[in-house]
């Protein structure tokens, strides 16, 4: 067992917090459960999903409509609607960003992924020398927005390590966002004053009885911790934050349902923040014993409804940015971006680092779009769109 699994790992009520964890005073999380709890996505009617595409401005349970399995077949009519709703607010750009994965050590056994605790992965954290020349060499790619990401071990990639990282990464790029396990507001706001200004957290599932099927154990077993992190970093001062599931992991008209109303109480709650939306959809990984692992609903989501969520996303929410992954493959990801998507990815690696040198540990999971920064730069191009590498300009008080 590796160093950071030999404690046993806190497997309490779900819908718990464990000792240390944060609990603030907020009602979202109960608003948006009942909601999606007493919608029923078959009552919708062709009326309904009409009625919503016909308004300037939406409300949730037009959200809901195009949703529904009876919105599936206006697509068409939504598409016109998204893009529409995408020039107007972002013009025919998309910015351009990569990840960086600075460690995978994990303290958490969630069953779809690679990093869980418990598979026998070569485990990595680069060193703060390591850090910078990865940095160095993705910053030479004209890039100037990163995400530092790490598994969710507080023991091996602490808060000051996390911090000593987000410094450096402000050395070369003018925006520096952390997907990394869910912290208390003060650690937010440290993170902040390190150079951080973005964060992304992402809910998995919101249906809580599957979220407690998927994480058996570890940190992230708490539901209402992890749901309630956005708020937290908004109260520690982050500028933005992403939302978004697995899509595939839970019911994920459901899920889609629960990550808009999530994103929509909290713009209503800090109208200041910069709201956000990723789409991840279920991806295979593979062991150090080379067995690939693909969870039965893996592919129980189509592109066609993945297409859908998107749209609805941008219909009801039309400021908030989206981004897509390279989880999708090169096709799917042209072809939505400018019409939903307002933020790709390029030259991405799931691997502790691998960007200036071999990686140093094993990938969380497998990409579809292994497209370097240039191929996906022109890509955009011959699409008609415009390739931006920075929007936001850091001034720390």
């Amino acid at each position: 067992m590796s160093e950071n699994t030999k404690k046993k790992l806190w497997d309490g009520d779900p819908m718990s917090y464990a000792s240390g964890m944060e609990i603030i005073e907020s009602d979202i999380m109960d608003r948006v459960l009942n909601f999606v709890r007493e919608c029923d996505m078959a009552q919708f009617t062709d009326r309904d999903v009409q009625a919503a595409l016909s308004k300037d401005s939406l409300n949730v349970y037009d959200y809901a409509a195009l949703l529904s399995p009876k919105a599936g077949s206006y697509l068409e009519a939504m598409a016109r609607r998204s893009l529409y709703e995408t020039r107007r607010h972002f013009g025919n750009t998309v910015d351009v960003f990569t990840p960086l994965y600075i460690a995978n050590y994990c303290e958490n056994q969630c069953i779809y992924c690679g990093f869980n605790c418990k598979n026998r992965i070569h485990r990595a954290k680069l060193t703060y020398e390591e850090i910078d020349k990865e940095l160095c060499s993705i910053a030479s790619t004209g890039l100037r927005e990163i995400l530092l990401l790490t598994g969710e071990s507080r023991h091996m990639s602490d808060v000051s390590y996390i911090g000593e990282a987000i410094k450096i990464a402000r050395k070369y790029f003018k925006a520096v966002g952390i997907e990394v396990y869910p912290l208390n507001s003060d650690e937010y706001a440290y993170l902040h004053q390190c150079g951080a200004d973005f964060v992304s957290v992402y809910q998995e599932t919101y249906d809580p009885q599957r979220y407690g099927t998927v994480h058996p154990a570890g940190s992230k077993r708490s539901f209402p911790y992890r749901f309630n992190a956005q708020e937290r970093a908004l109260i520690g001062g982050m500028r933005g934050v992403s939302f978004g599931a697995l899509l595939g992991l839970g019911n994920f008209r459901s899920d889609a349902l629960a990550a808009g109303l999530h994103a929509y109480f909290i713009q209503q709650k800090y109208p200041k923040a910069e709201i956000s939306f990723s789409v991840p959809r279920l991806r295979p990984y593979v062991t150090t014993d080379s067995e690939e692992i693909i969870l039965p609903d893996a592919a129980g989501i189509k592109e066609s409804e993945l297409l859908q969520v998107m749209m609805a996303y941008r219909i009801f929410l039309p400021f908030a940015g989206l981004t897509i992954s390279a989880r999708e493959r090169s096709g799917f990801r042209d072809h939505v971006l400018g019409l939903v998507a307002t933020k790709t990815s390029a030259g991405v690696s799931t691997a502790i680092g691998g960007h200036e040198d071999d990686p140093k540990g094993d990938e969380q999971f497998e990409v579809a779009d292994g497209r370097s920064v240039d191929e996906v730069h022109h890509s955009l191009i011959s699409l008609g769109l415009q390739p931006a590498y920075n929007d936001y300009v850091w001034v720390q008080s």
